[in-house]
């Protein structure tokens, strides 16, 4: 990482201004005196594990009562298999948007929809998006592919011997589809692609996983067939991981829109010109323009895909709705795309190929994420797709919102008013 040699010559000014060489030696030296005490390793969630925890801590009473509050004491037995080290919940603000028509496979009505942030603005201007859409008569969604993929990677001693293991691989694949349904009632391998670098074989593994978002379920299925690889292959691997990096798994990667990570879903919805000035305060023409410079700013700049910002609705979302949250850096890679309609009004639309959400398994069974599940109408077996239909239509809204506020010259002043200054009345 180049740092420019006047940044750099600042900033080592600043450093030595505030410390001589000698301390700054001594502060970045490793130190080797005890440790402050080690959080007791009990298993489970009980009132002794609890209270060794929170002595180790050695904080005051006020902040215990703040973490550990009566109704998450109540009900800590619920979030066992969901964390370790339990010491108590944190409490988010969450805000309702809505309500949002969605027109999709799967989805179908009108919902409200919960978004947990702590970033003024934004569930104002989802719920803005989200009103016009409904009285555009709703956003057409359509979830176009689903599946998990996890990517072991084996190391041969020669491309020879990656030959021969890649030939026996490919006659296995029933077996390893054998081996990984074994360890699951609602996984399914679906397919193997194989990737050969010089004596290195990547085998990426791609599953169906039900309602749940399947990232433990693909794991622990993907390390089933390694296990049987290691034990039956002709061809015996110098090493090799369960998981080489290849798959995707809670980054942005350029093999995004090449296939699917969760689910892949497409949305769009016409406006008006009328709507657009009346709810936005600009104009088609407008937000097609902006649109189009920042689809070259996002090639200039590198981005993989082109949107404004999914990462803000879905982190919201996903937070909300027990969804594993590192998985944004994934589910946020997209595109939108915004043209004029032959009679002036705009399309709009928002494709998605990495949405790893569920409506089982995972957070979604916690007391508080349950709830918000709930109030989407969502909970539950039988939901994914629709769940997922509806964060596309919620990504929809954001773009509409924000690049409605960033033509209309509001993006700042909505910020003034509701992050820094007075809430606007009811009226």
């Amino acid at each position: 990482m180049t740092v420019d040699h006047s940044k750099a010559n600042l900033y080592l000014s600043s450093l030595l201004n505030n410390n001589n060489i000698d301390d700054l030696d001594e502060r970045l030296k490793p130190k080797h005196h005890p440790a402050r005490k080690k959080i007791p390793l009990f298993p489970g969630i009980t009132d002794k594990a609890l209270r060794r925890r929170w002595e180790a801590l050695g904080v005051s009473e006020g902040i215990q009562s703040v973490l550990l509050d009566e109704t998450t004491r109540n009900t800590a037995g619920r979030y066992e298999k969901n964390i370790e080290n339990f010491i108590g919940t944190i409490k988010m603000p969450v805000g309702v948007a809505g309500p949002l028509r969605v027109n999709g496979v799967h989805a179908q009505g009108d919902y409200y929809v919960p978004l947990a942030t702590t970033e003024a603005a934004l569930v104002a201007s989802y719920s803005r998006g989200a009103q016009l859409i409904t009285k555009a008569g709703g956003c057409t969604t359509l979830l176009l592919n689903q599946g998990v993929s996890r990517a072991p990677g084996f190391a041969f001693a020669s491309v020879n011997e990656v030959g021969r293991f890649v030939s026996w691989a490919l006659s296995q694949i029933e077996r390893f589809r054998e081996i990984a349904e074994t360890t699951t009632r609602f996984g399914k391998m679906k397919d193997v692609r194989v990737t050969v670098e010089g004596n290195h074989v990547y085998l990426n593994f791609e599953y169906e996983t039900g309602d749940a978002s399947g990232q433990n379920m693909v794991t622990i299925a993907t390390n089933a067939i390694c296990e049987w690889i290691k034990d039956n292959t002709p061809v015996t691997p110098q090493h090799f991981f369960v998981e080489a990096n290849f798959s995707g798994d809670k980054k942005a990667s350029a093999q995004s829109f090449l296939g699917v990570r969760g689910k892949k879903v497409t949305t769009e919805v016409i406006l008006s010109e009328e709507l657009v000035k009346k709810v936005l305060h600009t104009t088609p023409k407008r937000m097609e323009e902006y649109w189009r410079m920042s689809a070259i700013g996002g090639v200039l700049s590198g981005t993989i895909g082109v949107q404004g910002h999914y990462a803000n609705g879905l982190a919201a979302l996903y937070i909300a709705c027990g969804q594993d949250a590192a998985c944004v850096s994934e589910s946020s890679v997209g595109v939108t795309r915004f043209e004029l309609t032959n009679d002036g009004g705009l399309y709009a639309a928002v494709t998605l190929p990495n949405l790893i959400v569920g409506t089982v398994g995972g957070g979604t069974g916690l007391p508080s994420q349950q709830a918000c599940l709930d109030i989407v109408g969502l909970a539950g077996a039988g939901n994914a797709a629709a769940f997922a239909e509806v964060c596309a239509a919620v990504c929809l809204s954001g773009e509409l919102s924000i690049i409605g506020a960033l033509c209309s010259g509001h993006f700042a002043k909505a910020h003034q008013s509701l992050a820094r200054g007075s809430v606007p009345s009811e009226a």
